[in-house]
């Protein structure tokens, strides 16, 4: 019997990320720094990552990685598990409409 190789990466037709959990979860960084008062781009050099790509979170139009969801959750001062209940909280806002 031959050993089947593994093939890396995103299945075929796979896309980058589900649209609305990354939605839900920008809206809860949004949520989270607006109420802080705190700019975008001071977040963002807070948690290390370019100010371009803290956009694109906070618009939904990319999905951050576990590392810079954790970067995130330091700078804004919460947990993980905060910014994740937000993120819950906004996704059955979005299924309910």
């Amino acid at each position: 019997m031959q050993k089947r190789s593994i093939q890396r990466g995103r299945p075929t037709g796979a896309t980058t990320f589900e649209a609305e959990p990354a939605q839900a979860f920008g809206a809860a960084v949004r949520s989270i720094r607006t109420a802080q008062g705190v700019a975008q781009e001071t977040l963002a050099n807070r948690a290390g990552i370019e100010r371009s790509h803290m956009g694109k979170i906070e618009r939904g139009e990319h999905m951050p990685t576990l590392a810079i969801i954790l970067k995130i959750a330091r700078a804004l001062g919460c947990s993980a598990s905060e910014l994740m209940k937000e993120t819950e909280n906004g996704l059955e806002a979005i299924k309910g409409k």
